[in-house]
């Protein structure tokens, strides 16, 4: 969610047609840069859904949602609500009303990371927008939004993520920005704005890239960085000096949540969610020998390269006691191929079940290490 706030506050200095910056060179944070209801929504949406599980019915969970983003959203009422959501927002009894504004794909982005299938990820987005942008518009928008994350962050390419978002919910994205650019202005539904944030990323080298190149199409800047960041976060993660710089522009409270969240958006889910082979994985490795050598020279996160070539290890159980967590952390002297893979996903699962509080990343880096040196002396 770092990345849908960092979106929201960068180009909160640029919305409006007024403000537009056509352009990707422009100060990353201002006086003028500041979180907005985009933000707010996001957290307050985040807030409810690790109060509920996915088992819960509609019902409860639709209840859940409502209760905080009226109660987080009242603390924060001078954050540019459009006109409807704030009477939503401040009602007795509170009822969708058929909205199909891009405040449905703004509000989305921990539904990506919170659930591990698509199936649920497509439920539980539905449900964050039919509480107030029940049109079928609205709810497409929130839907695109929250699985392009999940996509994202469990190792999609880019191909398939375009591919995925233009068949299932009809979105044009075979423009450019530099299409785009020229004559857009601001539109606040999701079916003008939710497709221009998906092009923003496929576009975009990096986060920074993404971020800048979403605010450089004009119209409403905030929300669609807000999109499009939350969107590149889980592709390709964000540095951490943004991530402190998000930290210090939210009040207390704000930071609360997303410090409570931050345990359940690790860059990517470990195997558990069923991606994974048996050992050995010979035949895997030597299938994609060559682009797996690629993509680590080229800084690819380790977890991305797992699960892109089928290379992680999902049933590691009875080789815990040959390879003891405490030697993996010790180090292996001259490791096998097949012996790094398992220690990088022997890593990365207690990377993530401990929350990100144990830094494992000298071990991670001479396991990748090892295998970029194994990998290149067998060519």
């Amino acid at each position: 969610m770092f990345g849908a706030i960092l979106g929201d506050i960068i180009g909160s200095a640029y919305e409006f047609d007024a403000n537009n910056c056509k352009s990707k060179d422009f100060p990353l944070f201002s006086r003028r840069s500041t979180f907005t209801d985009d933000t707010v929504m996001t957290l307050a949406v985040a807030d409810a859904l690790m109060k509920v599980s996915s088992e819960d019915n509609d019902d409860v969970i639709r209840a859940e949602l409502v209760r905080s983003m009226q109660s987080i959203g009242r603390k924060y009422p001078y954050c540019g609500y459009g006109g409807r959501f704030f009477r939503w927002m401040f009602s007795d009894r509170p009822l969708p009303y058929n909205s199909f504004g891009n405040g449905s794909g703004m509000r989305v982005s921990s539904v990506g990371w919170f659930y591990n299938d698509l199936e649920t990820v497509l439920r539980m987005a539905k449900l964050t927008a039919d509480v107030s942008h029940n049109h079928p518009e609205g709810i497409k928008g929130a839907q695109a939004v929250a699985s392009a994350i999940f996509l994202a962050r469990t190792g999609s390419s880019k191909e398939d993520i375009k591919a995925f978002i233009t068949e299932q919910f009809g979105y044009d994205l075979d423009r450019t920005c530099d299409e785009i650019r020229p004559t857009y202005h601001h539109v606040e539904s999701c079916q003008g704005s939710v497709p221009e944030a998906i092009i923003a990323f496929l576009e975009g080298t990096d986060f920074e890239d993404v971020i800048r190149t979403a605010v450089s199409i004009g119209g409403d800047s905030d929300t669609i960085a807000d999109m499009a960041g939350a969107v590149a976060e889980a592709f390709f993660g964000v540095p951490e000096e943004l991530k402190q710089e998000c930290r210090n522009r939210l009040p207390g409270e704000l930071r609360e949540i997303l410090e409570r969240a931050a345990p359940l958006l690790s860059s990517l889910h470990p195997t558990p969610i069923g991606i994974g082979n048996e050992l050995p994985l010979s035949e895997n490795i030597a299938a994609s020998h060559d682009d797996i050598l690629k993509d680590l020279l080229a800084g690819v996160d380790y977890r991305r390269v797992l699960m892109k070539y089928n290379v992680g290890v999902y049933n590691y159980q009875d080789y815990i006691e040959l390879y003891s967590f405490h030697k993996i952390c010790d180090l292996i002297d001259k490791p096998s191929l097949e012996e790094c893979f398992l220690c990088l996903t022997i890593l990365w699962r207690n990377d993530y079940w401990s929350g990100g509080t144990e830094d494992y990343s000298a071990q991670v880096q001479y396991y990748v290490n090892q295998i970029v040196e194994l990998m290149r002396r067998s060519n």
